[in-house]
């Protein structure tokens, strides 16, 4: 009879230790989860922010491209008139000083991008 009670009362205490553990590994993981939680909506704070400036870098960046659009018009148009005063002063125009022309527009234009 007292083993049957000894067994019992070891029984008893083998289970509440095993509910103890369980409670603290509840509160553990809702600790966890609740640190879980606040760095995700950091992140998520922190992703809006980035994507908010991506989309203002996306705006200036088609903008600058249409300045620089509008600039090379109005350089080619500069230069053909250029190439109009010369062509009228000047009775030798020749293909290298085209060539020249052209490839100093292409370096001005590497320049820009």
């Amino acid at each position: 009879m007292i083993s049957n009670r000894e067994s019992a009362r070891r029984s008893r205490v083998r289970k509440q230790r095993q509910l103890d553990e369980l409670w603290s590994q509840v509160a553990r993981l809702q600790t966890q989860n609740h640190n879980l939680i606040n760095r995700l909506n950091q992140v998520s704070d922190s992703h809006n922010l980035i994507k908010k400036e991506n989309t203002r870098l996306r705006e200036e960046s088609s903008e600058l491209c249409k300045m620089i659009s509008i600039l090379q018009a109005e350089t080619s148009r500069s230069e053909l008139s250029d190439l109009g005063e010369l062509s009228s002063d000047s009775t030798h125009f020749t293909v290298e000083s085209a060539v020249h022309l052209k490839q100093a527009k292409t370096i001005s234009e590497d320049y820009l991008l």
